[in-house]
């Protein structure tokens, strides 16, 4: 490994202490380096305030702030350009007289795309680019989803017996994994944007879909597609003071918690469903059956997460969803509950 890989290394060390905490902006993280020793690090802790570069800067002693020209600075992410909720990060660098700056990978956010690294080298500043750039990619690949295609990073979730059932036959739930499953889905709730169920789940479980059994923080926004507006209005997805968006054909408006986003009709649907949820990173599909499958079959997604019980049979009941065009890229065991991992 180089010296300027093991720095970036340590870029998406410091990135991953903003997970939660930044979206729907990227998680960034940057060392500056004078002769080999390290003399600020910083990160995106949370949304809305001091970018990694500043932080880090912030961050160099007293003592050490004369050794900033001469320093170079690691950065995971391409350092933005516009004024957002925060000023430039390539203006701070280039006020502080930094000369070398090693970049992980472009952002592809269009305000940004190529023009923070363009504004730097018309500073004078030496610019390298696509140091572990696969690695810098796949932490924000929520984000770069969004950005780039416009719609949520789509993870689908299910869970099924030994026999490949997945619910009872009148669509009722079915106790299938365990408590060590149980809490590894909610820190994936802990960890995700948004999270959708249809409109059979939410009449038949009436699912609470926050984060109850994982750390405290934010809880992601739960949504469920109801066309025709009939879901009653004693759900917990109503109730519970928790922010709730409501696919609806026939109303638009806020309530509460609760927000309506109205569509025009069901050609397209999930297409439409997405694209609403377009101001989110990420989204988990829940179920049931038919809206995970509808997801496969639309090529809306980009993991499944497909959780087997080794022991429990149910005989009958609800299949789980047949899986198209999909590669396993990991598997693993939690007891009798095997975790799949899927890619398109």
């Amino acid at each position: 490994m180089t010296a300027d890989e093991l720095y970036m290394r340590r870029c998406l060390e410091l990135a991953l202490k903003g997970i939660n905490r930044t979206a729907p902006n990227p998680m960034v993280g940057a060392v500056l380096v004078y002769q080999g020793r390290i003399i600020g690090e910083g990160w995106h802790e949370v949304y809305g305030q001091a970018h990694a570069e500043v932080n880090c800067l912030n961050n160099v002693r007293t003592e050490d702030r004369a050794l900033i020209p001469e320093s170079r600075l690691y950065v995971s992410l391409e350092p933005c350009s516009h004024f957002g909720k925060t000023p430039p990060c390539s203006d701070r660098i280039i006020t502080e007289g930094i000369r070398e700056v090693i970049v992980g990978c472009l952002d592809s956010f269009v305000a940004v795309s190529g023009k923070g690294i363009q504004k730097m080298r018309n500073a004078g500043i030496t610019v390298k680019t696509g140091v572990l750039e696969a690695e810098c990619r796949e932490v924000n690949k929520r984000f770069f989803t969004r950005q780039e295609k416009g719609r949520p990073y789509i993870i689908l979730k299910w869970a099924e017996t030994a026999d490949g059932f997945m619910a009872a036959v009148d669509g009722s739930p079915i106790q299938i994994s365990g408590c060590l499953q149980q809490r590894l889905v909610h820190q994936m709730r802990y960890q995700e944007s948004a999270i959708l169920v249809g409109y059979q789940t939410a009449l038949h479980d009436n699912p609470r879909l926050n984060n109850r059994f994982w750390l405290e923080g934010r809880q992601p926004l739960r949504v469920v597609i109801d066309f025709d507006n009939s879901l009653p209005e004693n759900l917990f997805l109503k109730t519970d003071g928790w922010p709730t968006m409501i696919i609806s054909g026939q109303k638009e408006g806020v309530k509460g918690s609760v927000t309506w986003k109205w569509i025009s009709n069901r050609e397209n649907l999930l297409q439409k469903v997405v694209a609403a949820l377009s101001n989110v990173n990420s989204l988990i599909v829940e179920g049931g059956a038919k809206t995970l499958q509808a997801f496969i079959n639309a090529g809306l997604w980009d993991e499944a997460h497909r959780w087997v019980n080794t022991e429990k049979l149910s005989g009958t009941g609800i299949s789980a969803p047949v899986l198209k065009n999909a590669r396993m890229v990991q598997a693993q065991s939690f007891g009798i509950d095997r975790l799949l991992l899927f890619h398109p």
